[in-house]
């Protein structure tokens, strides 16, 4: 497709551009084509349609021509054509023929009718454009379910708007930074000036939109355990003999009959329970959700979802989520017979079982009834013969014990002799206990005897008698020792007389008596140098000293607080000012004197 403008955007272009062009006047026509006009602007002589013109390639640019211009001259007469219906109030079609020259005014628009210029050229031009591009600005629908996003590329942006009406027809979901495919018409809003594409249809750039749609839902429902690996709930088995089966389909479908045929014929006295939803085209996954919240209302022990083979939106239906969620919730198992076996939805994912096909559904859901049965008989003819096997080797073992059982009779003599001697054993120990017993009741009496109180009196007494001989003497030996010690002590001290060392120490004390009293005055003398040297510094640094020669002390007449520095005081503050006389010992004996700070002047930085 060859590249170019519209052709009534070309044409408002030049009519624009060549208002304000000079071109070379061309011979003058007869005079009587000269005649004055009553208005440059009348109908043409000829009415002609705009060129016809192909739609514009997907992507393509208006490449606007500026006119050419020339040497000075009288301005060129040129035929502007608007785009039909798009012709503003109060203006005609202008037809200048570059035959006849004669200036012309510029034709001046207002905003309104300019817009709507615009408006009418773009949408008779774009009724039907491809755009691809990146989705930019995506926000979800609004309140009322619309999408208002922009396309963009490397070079420039267009607002795309798409209605709610067809947001429910967009299979994959859109989202920031996504390539589209966008059909659709070109809308201008004349209030606010802007222009936008209304789609009517959209896809992703390369893969087909019920690819990504079938990728971005097998992604979710497996972040959420559905289906995959890491599925929360494991497939549960099928029952070997299910009571009651369970189909979702068409009732008017081949489907049905194929799953019917088959099950009766392996399984005739089978009980199926058809819950009817249409299978493909819009609703159909709403039907089949709520077929299967019936057969959840009912005793069915397994449930087969099928639908014949079809394409890829045939079979749509069970990529739905609302379908997968079902199935996955679903109190019983599920097999997923959708398609033929190279088939794949998501409902085989999310379904306990897959099936290639309904036929194959129908065989895996029923066992063939007759095998079922030949195999219970061949069953029940291995389980009798096992059990007369095992009844005849429990009657050979009980033959052999009662052959090794003897008569009780000898066992009853043998029981008895046994009997008699245990008696005798038991005698023999009983008289045996009984002189023990009786041994120790006799040497019982004889302690009795000897612990009675008159016994223990008199052998305490004995005891007493004997402790008071040995201490009668023990005190006589000792007080023979006494008197010899004492005796031998007096007979020293006669031969070593006192007189003597008493003299002695008398000396010695008297020696001692006059150091300590030269030692006492020594100490004393220094004692009262030293207070007199601490007396003179501390009346040196008496404060009393100080206000004696002329200095007072000032303190807060308020709190009695010192003020030392000059930033403690402030202007109108009460002062307390106290003066000490040389006689002054105390602070209560100064003078004192009330005072008020009227100027505060802190000392100089040095």
């Amino acid at each position: 497709m060859k590249k170019g403008r519209p052709a009534s955007a070309s044409l408002l272009h030049e009519a624009q551009g060549d208002l304000f062009a000079r071109r070379e006047a061309e011979p003058a026509p007869p005079a009587a084509a000269e005649a004055p006009q009553p208005s440059p602007v009348r109908p043409a002589p000829e009415a002609r349609p705009p060129p016809a013109r192909a739609a514009p390639a997907v992507g393509a640019k208006e490449e606007a021509q500026p006119p050419p211009r020339a040497s000075p001259a009288p301005p060129a007469v040129v035929r502007v054509e608007a785009a039909p219906k798009v012709q503003p109030a109060g203006l005609s079609r202008v037809d200048l023929e570059p035959s006849r020259v004669r200036p012309l005014e510029p034709v001046v628009f207002t905003v309104s009718e300019l817009t709507e210029l615009v408006k009418g050229t773009l949408e008779e031009s774009f009724r039907r454009v491809v755009v691809r591009g990146e989705v930019s600005g995506f926000r979800g629908p609004n309140a009322t379910g619309h999408l208002y996003f922009s396309l963009k590329d490397s070079g420039a942006t267009l607002e795309v708007k798409v209605w709610a009406s067809f947001v429910r027809n967009v299979r994959f979901r859109l989202e920031e930074g996504l390539e589209v495919i966008a059909e659709g018409y070109l809308d201008v809003y004349a209030r606010a000036g802007r222009y936008s594409l209304i789609v009517q249809r959209i896809e992703p750039a390369g893969a087909g939109a019920l690819a990504l749609a079938f990728a971005q839902l097998k992604e979710k429902l497996t972040a959420e355990g559905l289906m995959g690996e890491r599925r929360l709930r494991p497939p549960r088995p099928l029952p070997l003999v299910p009571r009651r089966i369970g189909i979702v389909t068409s009732r008017t479908g081949a489907v049905l009959q194929d799953f019917l045929r088959i099950v009766l014929r392996r399984h005739p006295r089978a009980s199926i329970l058809l819950a009817h939803a249409r299978v493909q085209g819009p609703g159909a996954a709403e039907e089949v959700v709520a077929a299967l919240r019936r057969l959840a209302r009912t005793d069915v022990e397994v449930v087969v979802v099928a639908r014949g083979g079809g394409s890829a939106e045939d079979l749509w239906t069970f990529n739905e989520e609302a379908v997968a969620r079902a199935i996955s919730a679903f109190p019983v198992p599920v097999v997923s017979a959708v398609g033929h076996e190279t088939d794949v939805t998501i409902s085989d994912f999310v379904a306990d079982v897959r099936a290639p096909t309904p036929s194959a559904a129908a065989e895996l859901v029923v066992p063939v009834l007759a095998e079922l049965e030949g195999d219970l008989a061949q069953q029940a003819l291995r389980l009798g013969r096992a059990a007369r096997t095992a009844l005849g080797e429990c009657r050979h073992a009980l033959a052999e014990l009662r052959r090794r059982l003897e008569s009780p009779r000898h066992a009853v003599a043998d029981l008895r002799q046994e009997l008699v001697t245990l008696e005798d054993r038991l005698e023999a120990a009983t008289r045996k206990a009984v002189r023990a017993h009786g041994e120790g009741v006799r040497r019982l009496r004889e302690r009795l005897d000897r612990f009675r109180p008159e016994s223990l009196l008199s052998q305490r007494r004995r005891v007493v008698q004997a402790l008071r001989t040995r201490l009668s003497e023990a005190m006589h030996r000792r007080l023979v020792a006494e008197r010899e010690a004492l005796v031998r002590a007096r007979r020293g001290l006669e031969r070593r007389a006192p007189g003597g060392a008493i003299a002695q120490a008398r000396q010695r004390l008297l020696g001692l008596r006059g150091q300590l009293e030269a030692a006492g005055r020594a100490r004393v003398a220094a004692e009262r140098r030293r207070l007199y040297g601490a007396t003179a510094t501390l009346d040196a640094l008496s404060p009393l000293k100080v206000m004696s020669r002329g200095y007072a002390v000032a303190y807060r007449r308020d709190t009695g607080a010192l003020v030392a520095r000059a930033e403690e005081a402030e202007v109108g503050m009460a002062l307390l000012l106290r003066w000490a006389s040389p006689t002054s010992r105390s602070l209560a004996d100064c003078g004192e004197a009330d005072a008020t700070v009227t100027a505060v002047r802190p000392p100089k930085p040095s």
